[in-house]
């Protein structure tokens, strides 16, 4: 890269790297841990309470866990869109924060001095201002971290790859603690007691982002990215009876090549692709915008803005293709936590599982499997791919689905194992009695979903980040998050129409007592629709081009 394009500011954060970079995001990975631990532990074992304490149906119950965990992964989508375009992310993490506790303790209170019968109400309210809290605190936070690594520094770019394996390992650190101390303590003292750790861990993870205030690097907001969207189409539409040269004679317009209009600097410079033709006009020169004192920015738009928004265009498949991914991702915190409550879950002769916890071994395979994959998996791929994170970030996540359709697979095999040992002993119709079968029968299934997690959840976070316009990266980390959420919801979804189908036919597949019921064959529809989302992503990551950039400028404060 030529030096002349590299600011001091850019040179002294060089400098300075590892301030600004790892030592920065220790903070925030700090902080994120306690938000995971207090989340799950407040959220991971909803169904149990909304089946045992709210007494709701359990395909009721996994419907509305299912529409909260979407709306926990869709509010990001505002939450990004605020700190890109007004807060900035520093305020929108402690605003959301501030909000996140207060909805944990209104949690507390429902569950405490609210009667049974009125408590459905400030339980719900208290939950979805938890999914509030959570849209404005996760899609920063992690956007946050990495912006502490400085892309203009090779070493700095290499250390943010790797801290997308070392995030997600804290998030499944802070997951793992959280269901394994905190769903102990709803069993055995009371969810009470459960829901005020919640509170106070949360709290405790503000004050250590607050605690880093001084080291940060922050971005500045650049104005609303749906503004610089529209501005690119209503453009293009201005200028559709334009033509786009073939001899390379069109004049185009880029940030500084005209000193008559005044131009806000960009991060990066995107150099012109063949894609989308039709949004090229947006960035033409014609004779109307050179007899133009001023810059109709609702005229003519930059080479990089343009671009930006083909970004954009190009991600959507990418999305869509992941949704069944998604729905199949969702089964862990409902109708595998169902499952194992049927199934015997000792240890020795006196101690008992809770079934929920076993959620916990998805994330325990994520940390147990994370250094393996930094450590030993990257540097032998490297080798044999020449690529400096040794596979592309797409064939990360396709072998993550693939794994996670070989998940549902298993989980069919397990729970037409687990109903034949039912009816064996006559249990059909004894929906309270333990299925003599061990619950550690379903660990194949959370240990195959946790290494998915791995290539998947991990390779999305990078992907939509580093594939993202630079100014809107907060919405790229909201895009990756609304994945899931949209997922949960689709999920939900799928469960009204099986229901629907299955009763329609006389054999209705998801009712309460799960020995009648046919989840078996719920988790092979799951697999199929997984094996077709698979299909899916692997032809649309095959024609997916990635991003290119031609310069980088500074916007770091």
């Amino acid at each position: 890269m030529d030096s002349s394009i590299i600011s001091p500011l850019v040179i002294v954060q060089e400098k300075d790297s590892f301030k600004g970079g790892w030592a920065s995001s220790v903070y925030l990975i700090g902080a994120e841990v306690l938000e995971r631990f207090a989340m799950f532990g407040a959220t991971g074992n909803l169904i149990t309470f909304l089946t045992d304490i709210l007494h709701e149906p359990t395909a009721t119950a996994a419907k509305n866990v299912n529409i909260f965990n979407g709306a926990a992964t869709l509010s990001p989508i505002l939450g990004a869109f605020v700190a890109d375009t007004y807060f900035g992310r520093f305020k929108t993490i402690f605003l959301s924060s501030l909000i996140y506790v207060m909805g944990l303790v209104m949690l507390t209170l429902s569950a405490w001095m609210v009667p049974l019968e009125f408590r459905p109400v400030p339980f719900f309210l208290s939950l979805y201002m938890i999914a509030i809290g959570t849209g404005g605190h996760k899609p920063c936070l992690q956007t946050f971290g990495a912006d502490q690594f400085n892309e203009n520094n090779l070493e700095e770019i290499k250390a943010k790859s790797t801290f997308f394996n070392w995030w997600y390992f804290g998030i499944c650190f802070g997951a793992s603690a959280g269901m394994l101390i905190i769903f102990y303590v709803q069993d055995y003292i009371g969810w009470v007691a459960g829901f005020v750790i919640s509170s106070v861990a949360m709290a405790v993870g503000l004050g250590i982002f607050l605690l880093g205030k001084k080291s940060y690097r922050q971005h500045i907001p650049s104005g609303s990215p749906l503004t610089r969207i529209m501005q690119v189409f209503v453009a293009a539409i201005c200028k559709r009876h334009l033509s786009v040269s073939k001899d390379n004679c069109t004049e185009w317009y880029e940030e500084g090549s005209d000193e008559g209009f005044r131009v806000q600097p960009s991060l990066q410079i995107l150099p012109r692709t063949s894609h989308f033709k039709c949004l090229d006009k947006a960035a033409i020169i014609d004779d109307k915008d050179k007899m133009s004192v001023t810059k109709n920015n609702w005229r003519l738009c930059t080479v990089t803005q343009v671009e930006e928004v083909k970004l954009l265009l190009r991600l959507v498949p990418i999305w869509l293709s992941c949704l069944m991914y998604a729905v199949v991702n969702a089964q862990g915190g409902t109708f595998f936590t169902k499952q194992g409550h049927t199934m015997d879950t000792s240890i020795g002769k006196s101690f008992y599982v809770s079934p929920a916890s076993l959620q916990v071994v998805i994330t325990l395979t994520v940390l147990l499997f994370v250094p393996i994959y930094d450590k030993i998996f990257i540097p032998l791929a490297r080798r044999l791919t020449g690529f400096q994170s040794g596979i592309t970030m797409l064939q990360r996540i396709g072998f993550g689905m693939f794994l996670a359709t070989i998940a549902m697979i298993i989980a069919a095999l397990a729970e037409t194992t687990r109903i034949r040992i039912a009816i064996q002993h006559g249990l059909q119709d004894q929906p309270n009695m333990t299925v003599p079968m061990s619950v550690w029968w379903l660990l194949p299934q959370y240990v195959i979903s946790g290494v998915s997690n791995v290539f998947t959840v991990i390779g999305l976070q990078e992907f939509f980040y580093d594939q993202m316009p630079n100014e809107i990266r907060s919405v790229g980390s909201a895009a990756q998050f609304s994945v899931f959420g949209v997922g949960s919801l689709l999920s939900g979804v799928i469960i009204s129409i099986v229901q629907y189908v299955s009763s329609k036919m006389g054999n209705e597949w998801l009712v309460d007592n799960l020995n009648r019921s046919h989840l078996d064959y719920y988790y092979w529809l799951l697999a199929g629709l997984g094996t077709f989302g698979l299909c899916a992503f692997v032809g649309v990551a095959k024609c997916f081009v990635y991003k290119k950039v031609n310069a980088i400028y500074p916007s770091l404060e």
